[in-house]
C-alpha cells in the first residue's frame, strides 16, 4: 500500500512538473494572444456589414425612417434577428477558442514520421496524457492573456445580446458545453494524428477535417439555416459530433436549444468525447505495435 501511494505520487510530481513547464513556456513567447485575438475580432465588422446585406434583402425598410434607422430587428430567418445573429457569431468566437487544437494533428503526424515519437515508448509518459496537459496550460495562457480583447468586444457589442445574459441552469449547461468542446476537441485531432502510424502524410485528411469542420460546426452561419427539404441534410449533420465544436455552446446561450433538449445535447456530446477518447487510445495501441523506430 505504502509503495502503491509513493508511485502515485511520484506520477503526480511529474505530471505537475510538466505542466507548470508548460505554462511558464507559453507565458514566455504567447505574449502575441491578446494582440492576436482582437485582430480576429475585426472580421466581425465585416461579418455585421455582411449580415445586415442579407436582412435587407429578407426584410427591406418599410420607409425612410427605418431606412435611417438601420435593419428592422423584428426581420427573421429561421428564428434569428439580426442582432441574434450577430450575437450568435460572437458567441462562436469562444466556443471555437476552446475547441480548436491548433498545431495537434500535424504536431502528432511528425513525431511519428521523424521517429520522435519513440521518446514516449522509452519514458515512462504517457503521449496522450502529455499533450493533453500542453493543451491545457495553452488554453489557460490564452485565456488569462486574451481576456482583455474579450471582454472589451462583448462589451461594445453588448446590444445585440437583445435578451440579456442567460438564467444561471443555461449558464452551467453552456460552460460545460464549451468544457466537453475542449475535449472532444483534443480527442478527435489527436485521432487524426494517430492515424500517421498508417498514412506518414496526412496533411490531405487534415485539410478535409478542416473544411468539413468549418461547414459543419456552425462557424460560417448557425445550423438552424441548414434546409430540412426536400432532402434532410439538418438531420444528417445533428448526428455528427461537429456541431458540439461551435453551433451548440452558442445556441444554448442564446436560447435556441433548451429545456430537454440542452441536456439531452450534452450527453450526446460526453458520448462523442467518450467514443473519441476511446478511439484516441486503441489508434496508439496498435499504432505503437506496427511502429518502426527511425529518423531523429
Amino acid at each position: 500500500m505504502t509503495a502503491h501511494l509513493v508511485t502515485l505520487r511520484q506520477k503526480s510530481m511529474t505530471w505537475w512538473t510538466f505542466f507548470r513547464v508548460s505554462i511558464e513556456e507559453r507565458l514566455v513567447y504567447r505574449a502575441d494572444f491578446a494582440l492576436g485575438t482582437l485582430m480576429r475580432f475585426m472580421q466581425v465588422v465585416i461579418l455585421i456589414f455582411l449580415y445586415a446585406a442579407i436582412y435587407e434583402t429578407v426584410a427591406p425598410p418599410t420607409n425612410e425612417t427605418a431606412a435611417a434607422e438601420g435593419i428592422e430587428t423584428t426581420a427573421q430567418i429561421q428564428g434569428y434577428t439580426f442582432n441574434n445573429v450577430i450575437a450568435y457569431v460572437l458567441l462562436v468566437y469562444i466556443s471555437r477558442a476552446f475547441s480548436s487544437m491548433p498545431g495537434l494533428t500535424s504536431g502528432i503526424a511528425t513525431q511519428v514520421r521523424n521517429g520522435e515519437i519513440k521518446k514516449f515508448l522509452i519514458q515512462p509518459v504517457d503521449m496522450l496524457g502529455c499533450l493533453m496537459l500542453q493543451r491545457v496550460a495553452h488554453k489557460l495562457v490564452y485565456y488569462l492573456i486574451a481576456i482583455l480583447p474579450f471582454a472589451f468586444v462583448f462589451f461594445l457589442a453588448r446590444g445585440y445580446f437583445e435578451d440579456g445574459w442567460p438564467s444561471l441552469e443555461v449558464m452551467i449547461v453552456f460552460l460545460v458545453s464549451l468544457l466537453l468542446g475542449f475535449l472532444l476537441g483534443y480527442f478527435l485531432e489527436a485521432c487524426l494524428g494517430l492515424v500517421s502510424f498508417w498514412l506518414l502524410e496526412i496533411s490531405s485528411l487534415t485539410f478535409v477535417y478542416m473544411l468539413l469542420s468549418f461547414l459543419l460546426s456552425g462557424h460560417m452561419f448557425p445550423l438552424d439555416w441548414i434546409p430540412s427539404e426536400p432532402i434532410n441534410f439538418r438531420y444528417a449533420v445533428d448526428c455528427l459530433p461537429f456541431k458540439y465544436l461551435a453551433y451548440f455552446p452558442a445556441a444554448v446561450f442564446l436560447g435556441k436549444v433548451s429545456g430537454e433538449d440542452m441536456y439531452w445535447g450534452l450527453i450526446g456530446e460526453l458520448a462523442w468525447v467518450i467514443f473519441f477518447a476511446v478511439l484516441a487510445r486503441i489508434l496508439w495501441q496498435r499504432g505503437v505495435k506496427r511502429y518502426s523506430g527511425f529518423g531523429g
